[in-house]
């Protein structure tokens, strides 16, 4: 039984103001491969950001220092975000998905465990098909990992909006930029391990009533297959019960069905990161409060923003259906994780957390390595390596 963390990523060095939004997978040849978006100006998501990634080849032991794995300026202004891998094991493949400027989308993908990946190829006509149904300004994919499905199927889940809202601010030009809000969830798949991809059906949308409230803003989504082969998604939104919203589809793509809003896991309006272990079992992460006792920069937060603290780690064994073992892996300040299971079965974990003038403003980007005994029992030590080396 153990839980090891370091900090892969820290503020305000290496030339960027902040790294957030975290991904991680476990690569087929037993690579773990950690991507972040480095911010440099202010930290917000219309930055001109970088990904970057640290590659380990000894389960997330150590890790090599980081590289620069999408530069924005090679796509124009705006930023690259939103970076989605999948390990697909039967191709020796880590595919990967994501955005520039929040209106392209390409993809890539490594065939030697993340040492170096192909050239991106623009997929952006996938999303176009989409405006039949919602007419989007902005488009997301993930972020987090995405999902294999076991009869080879490649789902990333996606976030759409058309653009209108104004909660983004203006950019240091004196533009409005684009909102975030209203959203709606959705997916693109793939069928020949991500030579070509289509779009799914509309998952759920602002304005949809679930349970008899009313769904707001739902955008970022994290996927499991489960165990009859349905694919059960888990959606982050901005609506006043603040559970998390669930959704499932019998082939992944088509025919959603809103299950509902799930009690046991708070929403404090923050991504969360979800998967199938090697056992069966689901883990779910996500800041396990509705608290409002946090501040940012310009003063404390308000609704519908709830603290971003206490990263819990729960386990199902049914599907999703009850959550019945829940232990807290970082008390203080967190966000976003991402979740991945090496080859030992071992847990890896990567998230937000600390912060440097409040919430928003993270520290570190932080990778916890535990196995699934110490979920229901231990306590973790504080072992770190160094941010930069």
């Amino acid at each position: 039984m153990f839980c090891d963390k370091q900090d892969l990523f820290e503020a305000r060095l290496g030339g960027y103001r902040t790294y957030r939004i975290p991904g991680i997978v476990a690569t087929p040849g037993g690579a773990v491969l950690v991507t972040t978006e480095a911010r440099p100006l202010d930290g917000g998501d219309y930055d001109p950001i970088d990904v970057l990634m640290r590659r380990s080849t000894d389960g997330g032991i150590t890790f090599a220092p980081p590289v620069k794995l999408v530069d924005h300026a090679a796509y124009g202004a705006g930023p690259a975000n939103n970076f989605v891998m999948i390990a697909d094991a039967p191709r020796d493949r880590v595919q990967a998905v994501f955005c520039h400027d929040y209106a392209r989308v390409f993809t890539m993908h490594s065939d030697d465990d993340g040492e170096s990946f192909s050239a991106p190829v623009e997929i952006t006509d996938v999303f176009e098909s989409f405006r039949a149904d919602y007419p989007w300004r902005v488009c997301a994919t993930g972020p987090g990992h995405g999902l294999r499905l076991s009869n080879g199927r490649l789902i990333v889940p996606v976030w759409l909006s058309d653009g209108s809202g104004n909660e983004m601010g203006r950019g240091r030009d004196g533009r409005p930029h684009r909102g975030h809000r209203p959203s709606a969830v959705t997916l693109v798949f793939s069928d020949d391990g991500g030579a070509s991809w289509r779009r799914g059906d509309i998952v759920c949308r602002h304005g949809d009533v679930v349970d008899g409230e009313t769904v707001v803003n739902p955008n970022e989504t994290v996927a499991v297959e489960l165990s009859d082969g349905r694919v059960m998604f888990n959606v982050r939104n901005e609506s006043a019960r603040h559970r998390r919203l669930v959704a499932v589809s019998p082939d992944g793509v088509s025919d959603w069905r809103m299950v509902g809003f799930d009690e046991a896991l708070l929403e404090p309006v923050c991504m969360a990161s979800m998967m199938r272990l090697a056992d069966g079992r689901i883990a779910f992460i996500n800041p396990d409060t509705v608290e409002r006792t946090m501040s940012t920069a310009r003063g404390p937060i308000g609704p519908p923003s709830c603290d971003r603290k206490r990263l819990t780690v729960k386990l199902s064994t049914d599907d999703g259906g009850t959550w019945p073992v829940s232990k807290v892996l970082e008390d203080g300040p967190a966000g976003y994780s991402d979740v991945a299971q090496a080859a030992d079965g071992s847990l890896l974990c990567a998230y937000e957390c600390g912060q440097v003038s409040g919430m928003w403003d993270d520290r570190w980007l932080r990778l916890a390595r535990f196995d699934a005994a110490w979920v229901t029992d231990g306590a973790c030590s504080a072992a770190r390596l160094s941010a930069t080396g």
